[in-house]
């Protein structure tokens, strides 16, 4: 099946997590030895979407040296410095990406972002995510979903795990207690969306123009916006906490997301 290209966004500035968004972007902060980014692209490309568009900003350079040299990253590497030559020790093939590095401004608000690179999007519809945001989603079955429904943008509609520590009690007495309990009731945006390319006729390039709010909010009155209910696991990493949990996720071979092999 070919898929659509993933626009992701990658620009903000993660001020939530200053103490390491001073030195890089948000989406280079790592789970398991590999940026936040470089996973929710691993979930793209295991439902067959091998086509990106990363919108950069803040520190974007360093998101482009890390995919220009994502080799050296991956495996070991012996480099001769007299004759520049250098030699891969892997026989694992690398995953075939066609990535667009799109400067989309310091300070310009998502929707502006995205506006930006409408001309790089040539099929009727695409992905869109956020680059701090890590879901079991299945991409094909929210991929169908849209197509179903026909209307011009779909959310990913998740439930947030608890902030804090859930209490089961039994006559006053805790009888379990869990940090990663589901809070049940309202869901919230978790990205993964997939919009048609009408979507840009809400958006301009003005840095205030932020898609959460006029543009969807205009396309929820014009009933053009639908919701995927997805029961699984989704997380976002906004602060240090949510970093700590997902690296302790990975590290205990426990992380929901990697649905891919290898």
């Amino acid at each position: 099946m070919k898929f659509m290209k993933a626009v992701i966004l990658c620009g903000g500035r993660g001020t939530r997590l200053r103490d390491e968004t001073e030195f890089k972007p948000k989406p280079l902060i790592e789970v398991g030895g590999m940026p936040i980014l470089w996973h929710i692209m691993k979930i793209y490309s295991h439902y067959g979407v091998k086509d990106f568009v990363l919108c950069l900003g803040y520190k974007g350079q360093m998101i482009k040296d890390f995919f220009l040299n994502l080799d050296m990253y991956q495996t070991d590497v012996t480099f001769n410095t007299k004759t520049k030559n250098v030699k891969y020790h892997s026989n694992k093939k690398p995953d075939e990406w066609s990535i667009t590095f799109a400067d989309t401004g310091l300070d310009t608000g998502t929707g502006g972002r995205v506006k930006k690179i409408e001309k790089y999007i040539d099929e009727d519809s695409f992905f869109l995510t956020y680059g701090d945001g890590v879901s079991d989603v299945d991409i094909s079955k929210l991929s169908m979903f849209h197509k179903k429904h026909g209307k011009i943008a779909t959310v990913t509609a998740v439930t947030p795990l608890a902030k804090f520590g859930v209490l089961q009690l039994q006559n006053g007495m805790v009888v379990d207690f869990t940090k990663r309990d589901i809070v049940h009731g309202s869901r919230i945006d978790g990205g993964y969306f997939i919009f048609k390319k009408h979507i840009f006729d809400y958006l301009t390039m003005d840095n205030d123009c932020m898609l959460e709010n006029k543009p969807l909010k205009m396309l929820a009155k014009d009933k053009q916006f639908v919701a995927y209910m997805h029961n699984g696991f989704w997380q976002c990493m906004d602060i240090q906490q949510q970093v700590d949990m997902l690296n302790e996720l990975w590290q205990k071979n426990e992380a929901p997301w990697k649905v891919w092999k290898g």
